[in-house]
């Protein structure tokens, strides 16, 4: 079903034809035109899935210019919340609706002369959003949309009492949008008193990571990660690359490493201020850096078209992080590559990931790279003489 079929006005099908849009992705075709008839929604799926246009482009068409803040749309992290806005601001552009962001980590001058011009539709970080509101700068009693984007996101960073206090400072009489790519025991509780007779969209597995994209474990002696990652980067055709670190330390030793190199390199992670890591995603989504290394912090939600590659540095504690990481290659139907580096502390979390995504990840090791000794090794040599000999025990009963 094209756009236009949807129930969007003339103005909206308009700007998103000219953004390049063809047709609407699974996500969006079922949420939107039961956010037009006023439903209340728990949509879960992927990221990548074209979440920001499912609640985005209806909620634009529903509001009416002229009042102030109508429609609410929390985030977990200021780089969402700026891309959300930006998104909305193109989504609206044959519109009157005025949009505006808040978040922490810059100075309230700015910020607050938009909220004292006033606009219709505000995304916030929760954190700042409630200085705001402590400052009698603004109010949430005329809030008609509430949008709580990422919501297992908002869970894992500690900010579900600060979500739960501004929920409760909106109307009651009002939609509710729950938008999340899982969905833990927490957030069904909170569900249960936020939303009214909600209709529930969910696309896909939420734990199978994304059919585009080609998975490989590289196992290597902790000592030589580093020569590993390079000799990756120096035999790989990419054109843009993301690698994930654990540490925000980390992050910074390959940066600084990878510049030596001449690779141009960018860096994203929570101690980068707001104006460095603004600059970081805008230049790597231009092609200005072909390398971002970054911490978890660009893990989720952050629409960065056209990565190739995928290198986990550090393999994630949490399997479902995995998903997220390799989620941001693969996009948008394109095929990408997802490496990840596997020293012997790490094996646990590792086989974590196969098990989570129902998977199991070949182990590869580079062709004339002068490997150190590793237990890793004799372990998954073992492995491999034992499959070899179930397969020829089997083929001998029969």
């Amino acid at each position: 079903m094209p756009f236009n079929g949807l129930g969007l006005s003339e103005s909206i099908v308009k700007a998103i034809q000219e953004l390049g849009f063809t047709k609407p992705t699974p996500v969006q075709e079922k949420t939107i035109p039961l956010i037009l008839k006023g439903k209340d929604i728990i949509a879960s799926a992927q990221t990548g899935t074209g979440k920001t246009a499912a609640f985005g482009l209806p909620t634009l068409d529903r509001l009416k210019p002229g009042k102030r803040i109508q429609c609410l749309i929390l985030e977990p992290t200021r780089e969402l919340a700026q891309q959300v806005e930006e998104a909305l601001q193109d989504y609206s552009k044959h519109m009157d609706t005025r949009v505006g962001v808040v978040y922490g980590g810059v100075k309230y001058g700015r910020q607050r002369q938009m909220l004292e011009k006033g606009v219709d539709i505000l995304v916030a970080t929760p954190g700042r959003l409630i200085d705001y509101i402590s400052q009698g700068v603004i109010s949430l009693k005329k809030v008609e949309v509430l949008i709580l984007d990422e919501v297992d996101r908002m869970l894992d960073m500690g900010f579900l009492p600060d979500v739960s206090r501004l929920i409760k400072m909106c109307p009651e009489n009002r939609q509710t949008l729950f938008f999340s790519a899982t969905l833990p025991a927490a957030i069904q509780t909170m569900m249960k008193w936020v939303l009214k007779d909600p209709e529930v969209i969910e696309i896909g597995r939420n734990h199978v990571a994304a059919t585009t994209v080609t998975h490989a474990f590289y196992p290597v002696a902790e000592q030589q990660k580093y020569n590993l990652l390079i000799e990756l980067l120096t035999r790989t055709h990419f054109e843009s690359v993301l690698i994930f670190t654990r540490t925000k330390v980390n992050a910074d030793l390959i940066s600084r490493r990878l510049e030596r190199l001449n690779h141009s390199v960018a860096t994203l992670h929570s101690d980068r201020s707001q104006g460095e890591r603004t600059a970081a995603l805008k230049g790597f989504k231009s092609g200005k850096f072909e390398v971002l290394v970054a911490t978890d912090i660009a893990a989720r939600g952050l629409d960065i078209a056209g990565v190739t590659h995928v290198i986990n540095y550090d393999v994630p504690l949490n399997a479902e992080d995995y998903v997220h990481r390799i989620g941001r290659t693969g996009r948008a139907e394109k095929e990408g590559d997802a490496f990840t580096l596997v020293t012997e502390a790490e094996v646990k979390n590792a086989k974590s990931i196969e098990h989570y995504i129902g998977q199991k990840i070949d182990r590869t090791k580079l062709e004339g790279f002068d490997y150190m000794y590793s237990a890793l090794f004799d372990a998954e040599e073992k492995q491999a003489q034992r499959k070899a000999s179930s397969r020829m025990y089997g083929r001998l009963r029969r």
